[in-house]
């Protein structure tokens, strides 16, 4: 078993902390000092998953990655208000209210969406903090309604290697944060 401090709150990550043995994970959340959501790590839970010897792998949500975008979003939703009021009397679960219009209004949704820079950031902010042996991608494309510009789908990932190599990461460093950081954290969750 694995601990996933993704969902905890502060507290809780804390305790966590505290009494594992184990590298944990944090399998979709972001930098809270570039963006400062609950859900985002504070500089000392990112050390502390550093000194755990966890991973941190990245949420694609815009609202995770751009601090601005909950309010172009409120924006977006009250010129949508009738419409979405309407589809929410439907079905009370606003995430289905969201990607109707988001689909609907795709043309306006693409302003809404931070860069994709904005997800290299958080990476590049995480390693300069703690070393890029604590960093990974956790995308949340199934449950999430807004990605960076460029991220459609998981087709657009090998835009993020990309990124990595003009940011100067190496080979080996971007096999890492591809996947060799959560197998080695994965494996050292197996071993006795």
């Amino acid at each position: 078993m694995m601990v996933d401090l993704s969902h905890v709150g502060e507290q809780t990550f804390w305790d966590a902390i505290s009494v594992t043995t184990k590298p944990v994970i944090v399998s979709h959340s972001c930098v809270y000092a570039l963006c400062p959501h609950r859900r985002n790590l504070k500089d000392d839970q990112i050390k502390a998953v550093a000194k755990n010897g966890g991973v941190i792998h990245l949420n694609f949500y815009s609202g995770f990655l751009d601090s601005s975008f909950e309010k172009r979003n409120r924006q977006f939703n009250r010129s949508h208000r009738a419409e979405r009021d309407s589809l929410l009397k439907q079905n009370p679960e606003p995430y289905f209210a969201d990607v109707f219009l988001f689909e609907k209004y795709a043309a306006e949704v693409k302003a809404l969406r931070p860069p994709l820079s904005s997800l290299l950031d958080h990476l590049d902010y995480i390693v300069k903090l703690v070393g890029v042996d604590h960093v990974g991608l956790g995308s949340d494309y199934d449950g999430v309604n807004s990605l960076p510009q460029q991220l459609d789908d998981v087709t657009t990932m090998p835009l993020i290697t990309k990124e990595l190599r003009k940011r100067g990461y190496s080979k080996t460093d971007i096999r890492k944060i591809l996947g060799e950081n959560f197998l080695r954290m994965f494996k050292a969750n197996e071993a006795k």
